[in-house]
């Protein structure tokens, strides 16, 4: 009850994310607003189409945000949901996740699973290509998109053509206090990140799952391409470039990018040029993994437009 209680007063709380978007807006050619029910909650999704596309069918990029796995909403990414539409000529699926603590680990993840179980149910109504798929996101929601991919693996399930991992949340495992944080209020007060992850992994020995430990994972390279986006001065930094080594190691095609001079959820914080360049890098991995796959296709091989 007491998680509770302080996880609903921290939702209160400005969100500095949405006030100034480090993109501008954008038009799109359409934005649908929908809700899937799954077995976790019924779960509330925005769908971007771009003002353009080559082909009828359209790749796909599920999109999961920030915001400590217990706060923040699906619309603190629309300005960047309107960018990555238009520049990767794809579908964005934004997705208002479950939070903790009232939806503790695994059930963000067995969400995601279930999101994209939607999609590929609907890909034809939606016009979606669901051959190919991509899953992505922020901090926290950078955590769940490693550990759908590994979920799928579990399930021996294809796996999406690429994840996107910014400034990635990997590793429960490792107290906060001996992580490198920058800031000296938080270096000061690990308290408040155990507290964030108390909400998130309340059991004994969830810390070391590699679901919510993706760094503890034993991984193969049958696992999703990575493009791995890491802020120099993040208490974060470690652990994503531990994955990335793993992932490399093991096969898997990683591109990982380091961001001299920037902190944690720089994306979305700034400074605006390197964001600019980070969401530029975004759109043009998806864009160019989507092309890779089926070079051969052509846009009359495709399903007939369907609408909604």
């Amino acid at each position: 009850m007491f998680t509770v209680m302080v996880a609903k007063l921290l939702r209160l709380l400005p969100n500095q994310a949405k006030k100034s978007p480090m993109i501008p807006f954008q038009q799109v050619e359409m934005k649908k607003d929908v809700e899937v029910e799954t077995s976790v909650k019924s779960t509330k999704v925005s769908l971007y189409y771009p003002l353009k596309a080559r082909h009828r069918k359209l790749p796909v990029y599920i999109n999961f945000h920030g915001g400590a796995f217990i706060m923040h909403e699906k619309e603190m990414d629309d300005p960047y949901c309107r960018f990555l539409v238009n520049q990767a000529e794809c579908v964005i699926v934004n997705v208002d996740y479950a939070k903790a603590p009232e939806y503790p680990f695994p059930k963000p993840i067995e969400q995601g699973y279930e999101i994209l179980q939607w999609i590929n149910r609907t890909a034809h109504e939606l016009n979606i290509d669901p051959e190919k798929m991509m899953v992505g996101g922020q901090s926290s929601g950078a955590n769940i998109a490693a550990a759908l991919c590994l979920y799928l693996e579990e399930k021996g399930e294809t796996q999406p053509l690429l994840q996107v991992l910014s400034c990635p949340m990997l590793d429960f495992a490792t107290p906060f206090a001996e992580k490198p944080e920058p800031d000296k209020w938080r270096a000061r007060y690990p308290q408040v990140a155990h507290f964030l992850n108390m909400c998130y992994i309340p059991d004994k020995g969830q810390a070391e799952h590699p679901l919510a430990s993706p760094v503890r994972a034993v991984v193969n390279d049958r696992l999703a391409s990575a493009l791995i986006l890491i802020a120099e001065y993040d208490a974060f930094r470690p652990e994503a470039e531990s994955y990335s080594e793993k992932l490399k190691a093991s096969g898997v095609n990683v591109q990982e990018e380091i961001f001299i001079d920037c902190k944690h959820g720089f994306t979305h914080l700034g400074p605006k040029d390197k964001a600019e360049e980070a969401w530029k890098l975004v759109a043009s991995k998806i864009r160019a993994t989507a092309e890779s796959y089926g070079n051969g296709r052509t846009s009359s091989d495709m399903p007939e437009h369907s609408s909604f």
